[in-house]
């Protein structure tokens, strides 16, 4: 069974969302049996890629109100990360083209480090400031990973992968995503947005379910328990 993630590395619910999906698999005790694939998403592909634009003036300039307006609108934000134990740093977090950096997880993906190389690109973003939009900040993530930086170098300085990313935004397109995250399970149900965690637990087990799949029964001692409206708009 396949799980499809459209998303950016900017959108903050989109973080939120990943751990949601993270824990659903595990506490639904389909862990091990579902494939999750993330996809690109470009909320905004023509922010500049040396910005140093702080993401309050940002979100000032897009909904037309004050920095201090902005500023209160991320509190919800910051607490509903909180929930999912990120401890999102709004305050030193600046605007960023992704472009570059789906590009670079399509590569690390080639690689066998797809999932590692999103984690870590979400991480520096919103748990650490820094500036995912510029090569050489991308480069030390590269490295982070593993992964050769020099090869990364190569695939920064051409157009590899583009075709990929745009491919993505285009499936997006057709099936009338229109902002992430976005979730689709086994090609038949799809959740918009950091929704409840309840219907992420439901959703893998009605699509588990048709394909096929038992869930692992937890042994006793196991571990478990049981950018408005949860999503980034265009």
């Amino acid at each position: 069974m396949k799980i499809e993630v459209w998303s950016d590395y900017v959108c903050p619910f989109c973080y939120i969302g990943k751990r949601q999906l993270e824990k659903a698999i595990k506490d639904s005790g389909y862990e091990g049996q579902l494939e999750v694939e993330y996809k690109s998403f470009l909320l905004d592909p023509t922010t500049p890629i040396d910005t140093e634009e702080p993401v309050y003036s940002s979100l000032a300039n897009k909904y037309g109100v004050t920095e201090e307006r902005a500023k209160e609108m991320t509190k919800g934000v910051a607490e509903r990360a909180k929930e999912v134990g990120l401890e999102y740093d709004f305050d030193n977090m600046k605007n960023a083209n992704t472009v570059a950096a789906h590009r670079l997880a399509k590569w690390a993906a080639t690689k066998g480090k797809g999932a590692q190389m999103s984690e870590r690109l979400l991480q520096a973003y919103f748990l650490e400031g820094v500036a995912i939009g510029k090569h050489e900040e991308l480069l030390k993530l590269v490295e982070n990973i593993g992964l050769n930086t020099a090869e990364a170098q190569d695939i920064l300085n051409g157009e590899q992968f583009a075709d990929e990313v745009e491919r993505d935004i285009y499936e997006a397109q057709n099936i009338g995503v229109r902002g992430v995250p976005f979730f689709v399970f086994d090609n038949k149900y799809g959740i918009s947005g950091a929704q409840p965690q309840q219907l992420f637990e439901q959703t893998i087990a009605q699509a588990a379910n048709e394909a096929g799949l038992k869930p692992k029964l937890k042994m006793v001692g196991d571990e478990g328990e049981a950018c408005s409206d949860g999503q980034c708009d265009l």
